[in-house]
C-alpha cells in the first residue's frame, strides 16, 4: 500500500480505506444470504438504548474548516472595505443654513473654540505665530515629503487625520508624534457631522481615537469637523454639533486661513493665499491628503522660508497658545484595543493584497487555459479530420477486443449495458465482473448470456474497482481491452473506433467521448456543458500536448501489454483511472483521444450526488499527483510527463479552480460596494469569452446551442458548488482525512439516441475528469 504524507499526516490512497455500506453476501444462484434471525432485533435494540441515553452531533473538521475560512475571508473584505470608506461611509454635503443661534462671540472670534463645560468660547493665534494644519491623512505618498520638509525647516505642525488612514499607515502617525508634531482628529469615515446621529459622532470619534492609540499610543484634545471652515461661517446646523463635540472633552479647532490647496491653483497662489496680513497670527489650513499634492510640498518649502525671514514661527497649536499638550498616553486595555484593531487593519491589507495578486494568478491561468484550448482543439480537429488521416501505417484495426464491464448493483441498468455492446459493428467478447452485487446484477447477465455467446459473467466478492477490473484483464481473451461502467451505453461504432489509434504502436491507451444523456433537468444541462465544453477541449489540448492525464472510466481502451507493465489497475488511489494514466505516460506510451467513441451517461440529478462525485473526483486527483510527483525530477518520458503533464495539470485542476471563487468574491463585493459598472462589465467579459469557447465546444461535437441559454446561471451557481467541494477535497487532504467511496443512484431511464429508453447512457461514478473541477 501507497502512503503519502503531507504535512507529517498521512494521507493514504484509498483502496484498503473504501468501505462501502454493509450488504448482505449473494449465494451462488443470485439470491440474498439472510442474517441469522432475530439479529437485526437485538441490533437495533442496542442502537437505540444507546442512541436514546446520548445523541452526539459531530461536524467533520472538512465541513468546519471551509465556513471558517469563507467567514475570515469575508470578514477580512469588510474590514478593508470599512477602512477604505467603502463601507458605512457617508459623502454626503449639506448646504449651508441660517446662523442666528450661533452666538456672536463665536462668529467674531478666532479659529479656535472651546464649548467644554457649555463654555462658548474662542481663542486666536498670537501674532507672529503660524500654526500649519494638514487634513485627511496620513497619505504613504504626500504625508512623507510634508514631514521631510519640517523636518528640514524645524518647523512643527498639527495634523488632524482620518481613523481609516491612521489604521492602514500608523508608521506615518507615529513619526509625526515622533518628530514633535501634534495630533488632532478628523473623524474615521470623513462624514459630514451635522447631518449625522450622536451615536454616528460618538462612534466616529471613538473609531478614531481607537486608531490612533493603536499607531502611536496617545489619545488627542483637539478636533476638527470634516468640511468645515471659519469660525464666521459656522451655521445652525454645525453649531449644535460643536457644543455637543465640546461635551465630550474635546477643543474645536477651525482655520482663519486657507491655502485651498485642493484645488492646485498653483505655487504662488497656495503661497499667497496661506499667508496672513499684517503680522497676524494665524492657523493655515492645508492638506497631506486626498489627492496630488505635489504644489502643497512645493508650497511649503518657500512657504515656511518666506514667512520665518519675516520674523514667524512654526509652532503646534498648543505651543502657539502656550497650554498644555493635547497628547494623553494610553495604557492598558484601551491601548491593547487599539494595537489590535491596528494588526487586524494591516492584517486585512496584507490578505486583501495576496488576494488581489491571486486574482490576477488565476485571471492569466483562465485565460490562457481558454487560449491554449481553442488553439490546440483546432489543431486537434484539424489534424484527425483531415480526409487522409491514419492513426497508424497498417490501415484500420480489425481484431477483436474484450469489454470489461466492473458492476456493483447495476440491475437497472445493466441490460441495456451489454445490450448496447451486443450490437457493436466491431468483434467483441463483453466480460461483465460482478463485485458482490446484492441486487441480482450478475443473474440478470447470465439470463442474457443464454441468448447471447459472446457475454461472459465472472464473479467475485466485494473488492472494489480497480480488483474486478484486474479480475476482467486476467480473463480477457484478447490484447485490446476496452473498459466502461456498468451503468453506461456505447453506441454501435464505439468500439471500432476507441481501438483505431492503436494502429500507431505507440499508443497504449485511447479515452473515448463521455456525454452527458439525461440534460433535460437544468443540473444535467450544466453537467452536460461542462463536459463538452470543459471536458471534451481539454482533452483535444492534452492530447496535442501529450499529457492527457485521465482515461475515462465509462469509455477507455488499453493494450494488455500497456497494462501489465505498469502493474495494472491500481488501488492507490480514489482515481484508479487518473493513476492508470499517469503510470501509462511514465512508462512512455502515447495516450490518445478518440472524438468519435461516444458513450453516453447518466449524470448526477442532485446535488448531494453530485457533490459525492466531484468531492471523489478532486480528492482521487490530488491524490495521483502526488503519487507520481517524482516524475518532475526523472529522466524520459516520465520526466517529460512530470515537468509538462503534471504542472499543468495542477494547475488548470487543481490551483486555478482553488483560486476562482476569487473571481466572484471580487464581482459581489464590487457589486456591493466597489464601481458596480465596472464590476459587472469584467464579468460579462468573462462570460463572454466562456461562452465563445463553449460554442465552438458545441460546434467540434455537434451539439446543439440551445444549451447554452443556462450559461450564465452555471457560472453564478453550479461553479460555486464546484468550489466549495475543491476546497473541502484540499482540506480533506491536508488533514488526512478519510474519504468514502460512494456508489451513486442510478435510474436506468437513459439510452441511445433515439431509443425509447432515453436520450444517452449511463455513468456518473467514472465520468472523465480532465476538465477543471469549475468547468
Amino acid at each position: 500500500m501507497t502512503r503519502f504524507r503531507r504535512g507529517g499526516t498521512p494521507w493514504r490512497a484509498a483502496a484498503k480505506r473504501r468501505t462501502r455500506t454493509p450488504r448482505s453476501p449473494e449465494a451462488a444462484d443470485g439470491t440474498a444470504v439472510s442474517p441469522p434471525k432475530g439479529s437485526s432485533k437485538r441490533s437495533s435494540k442496542r442502537s437505540s438504548k444507546g442512541s436514546s441515553k446520548r445523541r452526539t452531533v459531530r461536524l467533520p473538521l472538512r465541513h468546519i474548516l471551509p465556513c471558517l475560512f469563507l467567514v475570515a475571508l469575508m470578514a477580512m473584505l469588510m474590514l478593508r472595505g470599512y477602512v477604505h470608506s467603502e463601507i458605512l461611509a457617508d459623502h454626503r454635503v449639506r448646504p449651508p443654513v441660517s446662523n442666528d443661534r450661533v452666538p456672536q462671540q463665536i462668529l467674531d472670534g478666532g479659529p479656535v473654540i472651546d464649548t467644554r463645560s457649555g463654555r462658548a468660547a474662542s481663542l486666536d493665534v498670537p501674532d507672529r505665530e503660524l500654526v500649519l494644519t494638514f487634513d485627511d491623512g496620513p497619505d504613504p505618498v504626500w504625508t512623507p515629503k510634508v514631514l521631510d520638509v519640517l523636518r528640514k525647516h524645524d518647523a512643527h505642525a498639527v495634523f488632524f487625520i482620518t481613523g481609516t488612514m491612521a489604521s492602514r499607515y500608523p508608521d506615518l502617525v507615529q513619526r509625526m508624534v515622533d518628530e514633535g508634531h501634534e495630533i488632532g482628529l478628523h473623524t474615521f469615515n470623513h462624514p459630514d457631522l451635522s447631518l449625522q446621529s450622536r451615536g454616528r459622532i460618538d462612534w466616529e470619534l471613538s473609531q478614531n481615537q481607537m486608531a490612533l492609540a493603536g499607531a502611536a499610543g496617545i489619545r488627542t484634545s483637539l478636533f476638527r469637523p470634516p468640511y468645515s471652515s471659519f469660525s464666521g461661517r459656522m451655521d445652525n446646523r454645525s453649531w449644535p454639533v460643536t457644543q455637543y463635540i465640546g461635551s465630550r472633552g474635546y477643543i474645536t479647532v477651525v482655520s482663519d486661513t486657507d491655502s485651498e490647496d485642493w484645488s492646485r491653483p498653483g505655487v504662488d497662489e497656495i503661497i499667497r493665499r496661506a499667508t496672513p496680513k499684517g503680522g497676524e497670527g494665524a492657523i493655515v489650513l492645508m492638506h497631506d491628503s486626498g489627492g496630488d499634492r505635489s504644489q502643497t510640498v512645493a508650497a511649503l518649502d518657500r512657504f515656511i522660508l518666506g514667512l520665518r525671514d519675516r520674523g514667524y514661527a512654526f509652532h503646534t497649536l498648543t505651543g502657539a497658545l502656550d497650554a498644555p499638550s493635547a497628547h494623553t498616553e494610553v495604557t492598558g486595555l484601551g491601548l491593547w484595543k487599539g494595537k489590535a484593531w491596528v494588526a487586524l487593519v494591516q492584517a486585512s491589507e496584507r490578505i486583501t493584497g495576496v488576494l488581489v495578486v491571486a486574482l490576477s494568478v488565476v485571471g492569466v491561468l483562465v485565460l490562457a487555459r481558454f487560449g491554449l484550448m481553442l488553439i490546440l482543439s483546432v489543431c486537434h480537429a484539424r489534424k484527425v479530420r483531415r480526409r487522409n488521416f491514419r492513426w497508424g501505417p497498417d490501415g484500420p484495426v480489425t481484431e477483436p477486443v474484450s469489454v470489461l464491464v466492473p458492476a456493483y448493483n447495476e440491475a437497472k441498468c445493466i441490460e441495456k449495458t451489454v445490450r448496447s455492446l451486443v450490437a457493436s459493428d466491431h468483434p467483441i467478447e463483453v466480460l461483465v465482473i460482478d463485485d458482490g452485487s446484492s441486487d441480482g446484477t450478475a443473474r440478470i447477465v447470465e439470463e442474457l448470456s443464454r441468448d447471447l455467446p459472446d457475454v461472459r459473467v465472472v464473479r467475485q466478492l466485494n473488492a472494489g474497482k480497480p480488483a474486478a477490473l484486474n479480475r476482467g484483464i486476467a480473463n480477457a481473451r484478447h490484447d485490446l481491452i476496452v473498459m466502461m461502467d456498468g451503468d453506461t451505453v456505447f453506441e454501435p461504432s464505439t468500439v471500432r473506433e476507441l481501438v483505431q489509434p492503436f494502429a500507431d504502436p505507440r499508443v497504449g491507451a485511447v479515452a473515448g467521448n463521455a456525454k452527458v444523456g439525461n440534460r433535460d433537468t437544468l443540473i444535467g444541462a450544466w453537467q452536460h456543458i461542462e463536459y463538452v465544453m470543459g471536458f471534451n477541449l481539454d482533452r483535444r489540448m492534452y492530447d496535442v500536448l501529450r499529457c492527457m492525464p485521465t482515461i475515462p472510466g465509462a469509455v477507455g481502451a488499453f493494450r494488455r501489454e500497456a497494462l501489465e507493465r505498469v502493474g495494472g489497475m491500481s488501488e492507490d488511489t480514489l482515481a484508479e483511472d487518473t493513476d492508470i494514466t499517469m503510470a501509462m505516460h511514465r512508462d512512455g506510451w502515447h495516450v490518445v483521444y478518440a472524438e468519435k467513441a461516444r458513450a453516453w451517461t447518466e449524470a448526477p440529478e442532485s446535488v448531494q450526488q453530485l457533490w459525492s462525485q466531484r468531492y471523489r473526483w478532486c480528492y482521487g486527483t490530488m491524490q495521483a499527483i502526488w503519487k507520481h510527483r517524482k516524475a518532475l525530477f526523472e529522466r524520459g518520458p516520465s520526466g517529460r510527463f512530470g515537468r509538462v503533464g503534471l504542472p499543468l495539470v495542477s494547475l488548470f485542476m487543481v490551483v486555478a479552480p482553488l483560486l476562482a471563487p476569487l473571481i466572484d468574491v471580487f464581482l459581489l463585493y464590487g457589486l456591493v460596494f466597489g464601481p458596480t459598472e465596472k464590476t459587472i462589465g469584467a464579468w460579462f467579459g468573462v462570460l463572454a469569452v466562456q461562452a465563445v469557447c463553449s460554442a465552438y465546444a458545441f460546434h467540434l461535437d455537434k451539439e446543439r446551442m440551445t444549451h447554452l441559454i443556462s450559461l450564465p446561471l452555471q457560472q453564478l451557481l453550479y461553479r460555486q458548488l464546484m468550489y466549495v467541494v475543491l476546497l473541502q477535497s484540499w482540506i480533506t487532504a491536508l488533514t488526512g482525512g478519510r474519504l468514502r467511496w460512494q456508489k451513486l443512484r442510478r435510474t436506468g431511464a437513459v439510452g441511445l439516441p433515439g431509443d425509447p429508453g432515453g436520450a444517452g447512457a449511463a455513468t456518473a461514478e467514472s465520468q472523465p475528469r480532465e476538465g477543471s473541477p469549475v468547468g
